[in-house]
């Protein structure tokens, strides 16, 4: 079995409180019906992960701040220059565990390479984004990584240049769920907040459309017969560092 419970609650879980993570998952519960019991302990320790990951998410003063409507429009722009770095490199640290995938893995190469492929350009979206906000693109362009984003950025580089990175899916569904469980309605918050045209907020509502599909795609790799109990480990323990990465890149804004 996987770890029944990747964040420690110091306290045994009870089947409501599995039920109520399984049913917040960005995977959805559906998934945890699988007849395979790595898939079900799989869904059930990322519905664990998801559920810790977006308390400390929900209290990372940016993310409270659009969640209240109290956001301001530099506290929009800050964000936007602080993700760039994240958005640009997304492309390559996924064609580099495309790169790291051995011949046996080919099918999963492929899927990497053409996921790639759909996300190399975002960064361009999220700029004219901050155009539309009232930003200065120079400002974007010339901004550098804050020390979450540095911890992030070496630690995806770093796993993607191993062997065989499986594990790796576990940083895809914490970062394409946030697209489709959160995007969208950050979008609407911030329009509502801010009276954003929809040129400043397409970043957002381009992913909480798309990332439907993208995930999808990872239903189908989680279930593969490619992930046994051994691999569900690394990607259940990826998806809690990069969840805490990912949040310490937001709390971190602009300290660079």
């Amino acid at each position: 079995m996987l770890e029944t419970a990747p964040y420690s609650t110091h306290r045994q879980l009870s089947g409501a409180d599995v039920a109520v993570a399984l049913a917040n998952s960005p995977l959805g519960p559906g998934f945890a019906d699988s007849p395979s019991e790595v898939t079900r302990a799989l869904a059930r320790d990322l519905a664990l992960v998801w559920q810790a990951f977006t308390r400390r998410l929900d209290q990372v003063p940016i993310v409270a701040a659009i969640n209240d409507g109290t956001v301001r429009r530099d506290d929009y722009l800050c964000l936007l220059r602080n993700i760039r770095q994240q958005v640009v490199e997304g492309g390559r640290w996924i064609a580099q565990a495309a790169a790291s995938m051995s011949l046996p893995l080919f099918p999963v190469r492929s899927a990497l390479i053409g996921h790639a492929a759909e996300e190399h350009r975002d960064y361009q979206m999220l700029e004219k984004n901050y155009v539309a906000a009232g930003g200065e693109l120079h400002d974007i362009e010339l901004a550098s990584k804050n020390v979450g984003s540095e911890a992030f950025s070496s630690y995806m580089f770093h796993q993607s240049s191993l062997a065989d990175p499986l594990q790796l899916f576990g940083a895809m569904f914490i970062i394409e769920g946030l697209g489709s469980a959160r995007a969208a309605g950050w979008a609407i918050k911030l329009q509502s907040a801010l009276g954003l045209p929809d040129s400043a907020v397409s970043f957002l509502a381009y992913h909480g459309k798309n990332d439907d599909s993208h995930y999808e795609k990872l239903r189908r790799v989680l279930a593969s017969p490619f992930v046994d109990e051994k691999v569900g480990r690394t990607i259940v323990k990826t998806a809690r560092t990069v969840g805490r990465l990912y949040c310490l890149q937001l709390e971190e804004l602009d300290h660079v």
